[in-house]
């Protein structure tokens, strides 16, 4: 763990965020150029989105020397790539460290955010991906107004999951998503920061978290996060930005990496032949890389 650790604390290169679940995957097929008509069971669904995983994740291009980690769906987790475990391939074939998400989507909104359903199986389910190389997690929540009240229901609600996530040996990533079309977004930001150092005040124990943070307004919004022993690593969605806007704020924040998910995958089509798949992937993965690098 100290070595994966340092890795992640140090290391150049930025997280891939692979983990469109069931309410998502739809959408990510689609963009990649499998429509709904193509399936008719969920099961068929995640035996397609998985496959467009395995060719993303098996790429020569989608490798360590770029990528620090990669988060997976449940359902990705539970199945293999090139015969082994997909979690145990990231790390074992391509230096890249897994990570899980573990929540079960969101809440209906209420008081201008949306905290998360409960996990009720989190404690089965942590040792299960520990022990198949799983470096930590990742859980999601979104703030849609300035309500106090509401954002400290979900700054509280992460960094209580964050806690038993850490009490088992994983580093968690805490994801209180502003969204882009937030009439406030500024003000979200504003008080998502106090609760945010509020949090990592009252954090006791050893392992560090992570922070998910939407693309601030201001530049460097969340700077003093960076450099706070308490977080391992602040790292930014691109929370339906397009690539190329999404690369421009994240070169604007210093110390902040990326964790794409629609961003990375922009471009990709089922039915691009391997060398234009490669040359679309490793662009992204290059474009990425270099605006985390600031």
């Amino acid at each position: 763990m100290s070595t994966q650790i340092q890795r992640m604390r140090s290391d150049a290169g930025f997280i891939a965020a692979l983990d469109q679940s069931g309410g998502s995957t739809p959408k990510a097929l689609m963009l990649y150029g499998i429509d709904e008509s193509s399936y008719s069971t969920n099961d068929e669904m995640f035996d397609m989105v998985h496959a467009m995983r395995t060719r993303i994740m098996t790429n020569p291009r989608f490798h360590g020397d770029r990528v620090l980690g990669a988060i997976l769906f449940q359902n990705t987790l539970d199945r293999n790539v090139e015969g082994v475990p997909s979690s145990e391939y990231l790390w074992g074939e391509k230096r890249i460290l897994p990570f899980l998400k573990v929540d079960y989507g969101l809440a209906d909104e209420a008081g201008g955010v949306q905290v998360m359903k409960p996990v009720p199986d989190l404690g089965e389910r942590l040792p299960v991906a520990r022990g198949k190389s799983v470096f930590g997690t990742k859980m999601r929540s979104v703030i849609k107004s300035a309500s106090a009240e509401g954002i400290r229901a979900v700054v509280d609600q992460q960094f209580a999951l964050a806690a038993e996530i850490r009490a088992h040996g994983l580093v968690p990533i805490i994801e209180p998503e502003v969204d882009i079309h937030a009439r406030d977004k500024a003000a979200c930001e504003a008080l998502l920061r106090d609760r945010l150092r509020e949090g990592l005040d009252a954090m006791t124990g050893e392992l560090p978290v992570m922070f998910k943070l939407t693309l601030p307004d201001e530049a460097n919004y969340y700077r003093e996060f960076c450099t706070h022993p308490k977080v391992l690593r602040v790292v930014a969605l691109s929370g339906g930005y397009s690539r190329e806007v999404a690369n421009d704020k994240l070169a604007a924040n210093t110390g902040v990496i990326a964790s794409f998910s629609r961003a990375l995958t922009e471009g990709l089509h089922v039915d691009l032949d391997a060398a234009a798949f490669a040359a679309v992937l490793g662009g992204s993965i290059e474009s990425i890389a270099a605006a985390s690098a600031t």
